[in-house]
């Protein structure tokens, strides 16, 4: 049966790490299809799970299997793929070739495109979209970080696969829209790459009122995308999506008061694009503001702040010395 069966995480970086590790901790079998650094790390130091609450769990080695080759896929009852994007299509193809024919796929990947990468390869698979909301840092040696709140959300399916990966500390839920989630969370996504450029933690950005106005424009143009592609975006915080621009622009007392209700980030909290920026690795600009425009020019639909932004995330690729520490007022330019 395929609850008998291992999870096995495909491309274990902060994410996967951070959502094996806790379902490990649940008693889960999990594996861990890992890069040769993150095995090493993990084999010398353990895995170090932490979060903003103050929470801490410590799993030795011997708690998961790591591998850097991927016929660890061989019994898999369900696989996460925890990948970049860019990665889809080739992990996609190690999937067809060693997991069974009946185990689950979960995308729990940025953006909004991977599953339909997933589903050309993988055929009659069962392969569902995922949403994850929360952020997370590797620290190093072997401690990943939770640094946001937020629960997982996961495609509804007759075999309840959110329900049955849903552990303590690890809220998955079933969603009956997805498509919704994922485009929702593309919006708030938006932010990652001005995170990037202003070198600054989420929270001391998002405490910035001229920060969150270039968040607020930013936003608002991708609104306008979905409306125009009769796109209904679904938030993950109890606020209607469409109320998010004006509450990005209150004064910073009103707007702190509000974000305070509904979210809680760490002060040290950075994005994943940050994160590929300081580490000189390609970002996904392409899959989350690239998305958008893409489905901007489609419906006609202008973006000029958002194709400023991806310019100098490329500008910031391509110089390879870390992220720009750009004012908004730069940004905007």
């Amino acid at each position: 049966m395929i609850a008998d069966r291992p999870i096995v995480v495909a491309g274990a970086g902060a994410i996967g790490c951070f959502v094996g590790g806790m379902l490990a901790a649940s008693g889960r079998r999990v594996a861990l299809l890992v890069r040769p650094r993150v095995k090493s790390e993990i084999e010398r130091f353990g895995l170090c799970l932490t979060d903003f609450d103050g929470f801490e769990n410590k799993l030795d080695a011997g708690r998961l299997a790591l591998s850097e080759d991927p016929s660890i896929f061989h019994s898999a009852g369900i696989v996460l793929v925890t990948v970049k994007s860019a990665d889809t299509a080739a992990v996609a193809a190690q999937i067809e070739q060693h997991a069974p024919e009946d185990a689950v796929i979960v995308s729990l990947q940025n953006g909004v495109g991977n599953v339909a990468v997933l589903r050309e390869r993988l055929g009659d698979r069962s392969v569902l979209a995922g949403m994850v909301p929360f952020n997370v840092i590797a620290m190093g040696e072997g401690r990943f970080h939770r640094a946001t709140s937020g629960d997982i959300h996961i495609g509804q399916d007759a075999e309840n696969t959110a329900g049955k990966l849903s552990v303590a500390g690890l809220t998955m839920r079933a969603s009956g829209d997805i498509t919704g989630v994922q485009w929702g969370k593309l919006i708030i996504n938006l932010n990652n790459a001005l995170s990037a450029l202003s070198d600054m933690p989420l929270a001391a950005q998002l405490a910035s009122r001229d920060w969150r106005r270039l968040f607020a424009d930013q936003m608002a143009e991708g609104l306008a995308v979905l409306k125009a592609a009769g796109i209904v975006p679904v938030s993950s915080t109890p606020m209607p999506m469409s109320w998010s621009p004006t509450l990005l622009r209150l004064p910073d007392a009103i707007f702190n008061a509000i974000l305070g209700r509904t979210m809680k980030i760490d002060p040290e909290a950075r994005s994943s694009m940050w994160q590929d920026l300081k580490q000189g690795r390609k970002t996904e600009i392409d899959y989350l503001q690239g998305a958008m425009i893409a489905l901007a020019e489609r419906n006609n639909v202008g973006v000029p702040l958002m194709r400023r932004i991806v310019a100098l995330i490329k500008d910031a690729e391509a110089a390879g010395k870390g992220p720009l520490r750009l004012t908004p007022q730069q940004i905007r330019g």
